[in-house]
């Protein structure tokens, strides 16, 4: 169904990652109009790319006809890997749900530069949520000890180097099914049942076949993610999802609530490039919004649209941490004789292990920040490049084997069976077979700083305060590499002392005051009553260990302490209203420096200044609409208008009144206010009424089809219009073609939409009924 340019909700939720996924959930349960914004493309079981063509299309940039899972970023001090999908990071994710540790939630513990690292929650505060969490994504362990599992050689490896250097050692919980059910026995390949709620792509799915894909999205469906878990049990209690909707600005909107406009992407085989700032907007009003469009969306949104929340906390775009993020790889492993020792890194899930160093925090002395360092499998496709990689290698290879042919046709050689030439050819596979990747993560500094820069959102943040920190986990890392009789290696990124992080965090922080943090300890804004963040830019500091079940506990109880500190009546009334809208197309003149609008109009028309709107005009509560005096509806489109900007002007905020009541009881206004921005970011505001009265003669269809326009400067309220300069003023009307196409954009939607519009029909003509009831009787009023 054709949905309207502007409607309302109950709760708006921008992103679907595991902060959006909990609240969409949590607010659909509760009985709450919920819609979900997601950018990116829903991903079922055996849509995730592998081939080189698709996988060179995977990543997100619309503008260049870019449309795929991975949003890959390079600033000054780091580089970051997040996604995007219906599912946001769980897609791609390697699956950890670890608790964070009691004591990383440290309380003011003092930061280079000057202020501290505060967290204003507890362990004992998120532990229900955690709890919560838990029985959603059904988290399993690797199953080691059985068959076929007992064999992975990079969890035995892992196992061996940590009870070497006395460090624990843990199979983590996974948000993995290698069994069908938790408890039941493990095996590949074998069929999961779907829960209760569904499963919104509607496709079979298999338990782990320990490929090694996590991290480009599980083809089998093994992986338990959000599309998986809370958004199919969103959807079943009544959310609306909607993929390929991205979140250009927020506001809020008049008479309270929050307004969101958003564009819709429409994907292209081609690869064609977009002009993404052309594109269409639409807008939604809801009564609670819930940034959730990971650290770096939903931190850009708020710093584009900080002009629109006056009083945002100082700290916006403060507390950046990549949360300690650092990949290094051991090589060449070998057995206590020195023969090659497979580690086997393709084999299983991502992870499976972790080994925990501690932190001060946990001992009370010194000053090391702890960290964990976990195995980081890769598909069987990135030993090939591997092999690869190690040119010489592959050149020697290569050149025995072209001797060998050419000595075999010189000498007319009758041995015509060349298996083991080509067996030497591909070499004994040891470089990659006996390599595996440490990914660490831990409790960093979090003095990153994110900001606009000419537009674009960037990060100040380096290793520099945090290098005694990553000394000690590449120490680690060395001596766990030593252990294993192997060689081990930095990332290329650190000869220039920089991190690539799949963990951002921070930039909309919480605290216990505005000087603090952006937010409070639930992730509610500061200031602004119902707008909350509540994803990993609301994070204080670095979860040290992997943060998307910290994330998601975090939304879980914010979601609860707003279902129950509010009052229900929104839950009450959810899902029982009726919406309309319908668009509206008017042409006409001004002129500027005029500031009357008739002869604007006249001197318009002769200098050529024409003036269109294109509105859609919706009333997201029809009874409200009706039984309100002032009949209010909200208003969306463009304004164009050559001789105030080129283009379509976007109305960024706009208003309707139909028949408001004058002093004259024989007069009716219907009235029109739109804000918009002309040439030079000069924001203007159209102000509009139709005056509906009845003089001598039939003159019902130019009265409901003109309006009286004045454009004045500023983006005013009713109060302000007397003082406001005016800029233009002119006439624009409703065509006789425009009218009967409008006729045809009635739209309506909630339990009672036919009903709605009878009853919208029933004012509209009830109030012409007023204002001409004597033409039809053939009075007149003196």
């Amino acid at each position: 169904m054709r949905r309207p340019a502007r409607e309302h909700a109950d709760v708006v939720v921008v992103g679907s990652g595991f902060g959006g996924a909990v609240a969409a959930y949590r607010f659909a349960e509760a009985g709450l109009r919920v819609v979900v914004l997601e950018r990116g493309r829903p991903y079922p079981p055996g849509s995730f790319p592998r081939a080189p063509a698709a996988m060179a299309r995977n990543l997100w940039d619309p503008s260049e006809g870019l449309y795929g899972l991975f949003d890959l970023w390079s600033f000054g001090g780091l580089g970051a890997a997040v996604s995007s999908g219906l599912g946001g990071g769980s897609l791609i994710y390697a699956n950890v749900l670890l608790r964070k540790p009691e004591r990383w939630f440290v309380k003011e513990s003092p930061l280079p530069g000057g202020g501290y690292e505060h967290w204003p929650v507890t362990r004992a505060d998120l532990d229900p949520h955690y709890d919560a969490v838990e029985r959603m994504l059904k988290p399993q362990r690797y199953p080691l000890g059985q068959p076929p599992y007992d064999t992975t050689a990079k969890t035995l490896a892992m196992r061996e180097a940590a009870g070497r250097l006395g460090l624990d050692f843990e199979l983590p919980p996974l948000a993995v099914a290698f069994a069908p059910e938790p408890g039941g026995h493990p095996a590949p390949g074998l069929p999961i049942p779907d829960p209760e709620y569904g499963n919104l792509h509607g496709l079979p799915r298999t338990t782990c076949r320990l490929r090694g894909e996590c991290d480009l999205g599980c083809n089998d469906g093994a992986k338990n993610s959000l599309d998986h878990t809370y958004l199919s049990a969103a959807r079943h209690a009544g959310a609306d999802l909607r993929t390929l909707h991205e979140v250009r600005w927020l506001a809020p909107a008049p008479g309270g609530g929050y307004a969101v406009s958003y564009v819709v992407h429409e994907p292209r085989e081609d690869r064609r490039r977009v002009n993404t700032r052309r594109l269409p907007q639409h807008t939604i009003t809801c009564d609670r919004l819930v940034l959730a469009a990971g650290t770096l969306g939903t931190t850009y949104l708020l710093l584009t649209c900080r002009s629109e929340f006056p009083g945002l906390s100082p700290m916006l775009g403060a507390r950046f941490s990549g949360n300690g993020d650092l990949l290094t790889l051991v090589t060449d492993a070998r057995d206590g004789a020195g023969r090659h020792r497979s580690l086997e890194g393709s084999r299983g899930p991502v992870i499976t292990s972790a080994v925990r160093v501690p932190d001060a925090a946990d001992s009370g002395r010194g000053d090391r920040r702890g960290f964990l360092v976990e195995d980081a499998g890769y598909p069987p496709f990135a030993e090939w490049l591997g092999e690869f990689a190690g040119v010489r290698g592959q050149v020697r290879r290569a050149g025995r084997f072209v001797l060998h042919r050419i000595g075999a046709l010189l000498s007319h050689s009758p041995r015509t069976r060349i298996n083991a030439e080509l067996a030497a050819l591909l070499g004994d596979g040891h470089l990659s077979d006996g390599s595996l990747g440490l990914l660490g993560m831990g409790r960093d500094i979090p003095d990153g700083v994110m900001r606009l820069r000419r537009g674009y959102l960037d990060v100040d943040w380096t290793t520099a305060t945090s290098m005694p920190y990553f000394t000690t986990m590449r120490a680690v890392m060395r001596d766990m590499a030593r252990v294993l009789r192997a060689g081990y290696r930095d990332s290329p990124l650190w000869l220039a002392r920089k991190v690539i992080t799949v963990h951002p965090l921070g930039g909309a922080p919480m605290g216990r005051h505005p000087a603090e943090g952006v937010v409070d300890e639930y992730g509610e804004v500061f200031g602004h009553p119902g707008l909350y963040v509540l994803d990993g830019a609301c994070v204080p500091g670095p979860v040290g260990v992997n943060p998307s079940l910290t994330i998601a506990a975090l939304s879980d109880r914010a979601c609860e302490h707003v279902l129950e500190s509010a009052p229900r009546t929104a839950a009450r009334h959810a899902g029982v209203t009726s919406g309309l809208s319908f668009t509206e197309e008017m042409r006409g003149h001004v002129m500027p420096g005029s500031a009357d609008p008739e002869e604007g109009e006249r001197l318009g028309r002769a200098n050529e200044h024409p003036l269109a709107v294109h509105l859609t005009i919706t009333a997201g509560d029809v009874e409200r609409f009706v039984a309100d005096a002032g009949h209010e509806a909200s208003v969306a489109g463009w304004v164009t208008c050559p001789v105030l900007g080129g283009g379509r002007l976007r109305v960024a905020d706009g208003s309707f009144n139909l028949f408001v009541a004058g002093e004259d009881p024989a007069r009716r206004r219907m009235l029109y206010r739109l804000h918009f921005t002309g040439d030079g970011d000069a924001p203007l505001t159209l102000t509009g009424f139709k005056d509906v009265h009845d003089d001598p003669g039939a003159d019902m269809w130019s009265d409901t089809s003109t309006l009286y326009v004045r454009i004045l400067r500023g983006h005013t309220r009713p109060a302000d219009d007397a003082e406001a300069e005016v800029v233009a003023a002119g006439i624009i009307r409703i065509h006789l073609r425009d009218f009967l196409h409008q006729l045809t954009t009635f739209r309506t939607w909630g339990p009672d939409g036919a009903g709605g519009l009878v009853r919208f029909g029933r004012l509209f003509l009830g109030e012409l009924w007023d204002a001409y009831h004597d033409l039809a009787t053939g009075a007149r009023v003196p």
